[in-house]
């Protein structure tokens, strides 16, 4: 009989549980299909008691780091909006990260979104490949540079550590993790029982260009512009129209935030849509270019097919979620 895995659920000031739940009721479900307790989890913090998490929750940590005997350690992010409000609250963790520095070398350590960042800070992931949300990657890497950051990967594995991108990174290390220690089966079972999505893992062409994910004021203004109107419309004349500002300045903004021209920017932009209705709709072409307000499918399946290298039917047989 396998042995039980141990699972601590870290919890700290700030830190948003919500993933840590999910990762938990995965671990349930394996337990369920196997018929038998493969996985044990338990909350910890840096001492026992109440946590107020992130949005004032309270949660209670049934041990200490300390205390707690574990085979594996799951962290999850914060909320943070920026590089330097990453730095706050890693500044603010010292007694935590100390506490991750001094944990045996035995224990796992697994991690998602900022909370990759703690594992950073700690040293746990010196000379080791990882990964983390893609709009902390430069600063990651110039204050961590010990640490082998594959940010272009989604999820990356190592002997005793695994960190994920985003806020629903807990999945594929909770897929990875089922997998290696119930079965493929069993994993496929859970998936159906529990109607899970694949983890969004967008082609590198979109990567960071959702309107969420845009720093600057005035990208969140052209992007959301850009996506309410049509595309044959879109013209930098218009756009700068729209923005009150003169086509120049515009242009040099634009240039200046993105290394794009705006055409190439707003051709993106409405191209994404296009990806977006590929993977999450079984809509045709025709249906999507003419709700987006392109003129052809032919010009739309060519400019797409130049921006992906892959014709909007190998587009959404690799990408779709439906």
């Amino acid at each position: 009989m396998p042995k039980k895995l141990r699972v601590g659920l870290l919890l700290f000031p700030g830190c948003m549980p919500a993933g840590l739940f999910a990762f938990a009721d995965l671990l349930h479900a394996a337990n369920r299909r196997s018929g038998r307790v493969l996985f044990e989890a338990t909350y910890v913090a840096l001492q026992a008691g109440p946590v107020t998490c992130a949005h004032g929750i309270g949660l209670q940590a049934e041990k200490s780091l300390g205390e707690a005997d574990l085979d594996a350690l799951m962290v999850p992010g914060f909320w943070a909006e920026s590089a330097e409000q990453v730095k706050g609250v890693l500044a603010g963790q010292a007694p935590l990260l100390k506490a991750l520095s001094n944990r045996p070398r035995r224990l796992q350590l697994w991690a998602y979104c900022t909370g990759v960042c703690l594992l950073a800070a700690c040293g746990r992931l010196d000379g080791q490949g990882a990964t983390v949300t893609w709009w902390l990657a430069q600063s990651m890497q110039e204050q961590y540079g010990n640490v082998r950051w594959q940010s272009e990967q989604n999820c990356v594995f190592n002997a005793r550590t695994a960190t994920a991108s985003g806020v629903n990174g807990y999945l594929p290390i909770a897929e990875h993790l089922i997998e290696r220690n119930v079965s493929h089966d069993a994993l496929r079972d859970i998936t159906r029982l529990m109607v899970l999505p694949r983890p969004a893992v967008p082609h590198v062409a979109f990567q960071g260009i959702a309107l969420i994910q845009q720093p600057d004021g005035l990208l969140r203004r052209l992007h959301g512009l850009i996506e309410q109107m049509p595309a044959e419309q879109i013209t930098v004349k218009a756009l700068a129209s729209r923005l009150a500002m003169s086509e120049r300045t515009l242009a040099r903004k634009v240039g200046d935030a993105t290394g794009q021209t705006v055409a190439a920017y707003a051709r993106c932009i409405k191209l994404n849509q296009v990806g977006e209705r590929l993977t999450l709709t079984s809509l045709p072409l025709a249906s999507i270019g003419a709700e987006l307000g392109f003129s052809s499918s032919s010009n739309l399946q060519r400019m797409f097919k130049t921006l992906t290298g892959l014709t909007p039917v190998q587009y959404r047989r690799q990408f779709g979620r439906v």
